[in-house]
């Protein structure tokens, strides 16, 4: 089993349900290939470095997934055609850094400071 870390970036202009759609829409996907989440991050809306298909922003999604080189293959056919997404990436790594979370609000915690 290979480990791999998967980034979604939906439009700006999509709801919480329709957020929450797509990402149960992507975990099936995963659980039908035999593939297993170790974990699932929203990140939330956030500014693009550039304009993506006359979008701003978008919000982020971030899966770290088990699985082989067929499921990835299968999940970005999807994704190519799901208008709902302006961008995809899937990055193969050598293990999961699972304590860090680089996109959570850290100015609550600078506060308390």
């Amino acid at each position: 089993m290979n480990l791999y870390e998967h980034t979604i970036i939906a439009r700006q202009d999509s709801s919480a349900s329709q957020i929450k759609q797509i990402k149960e829409k992507y975990i099936d996907i995963i659980n039908k290939n035999k593939g297993n989440i170790v974990q699932t991050q929203e990140w939330g809306l956030m500014n693009l470095s550039y304009l993506i298909k006359k979008n701003r922003k978008g919000n982020y999604i971030h899966f770290k997934i088990e699985g082989d080189g067929s499921l990835i293959k299968e999940l970005e056919k999807n994704e190519k055609l799901d208008k709902n997404l302006l961008r995809y990436l899937t990055v193969k790594v050598k293990k999961f850094d699972l304590e860090t979370n680089y996109f959570s609000n850290d100015e609550k915690k600078i506060d308390e400071k």
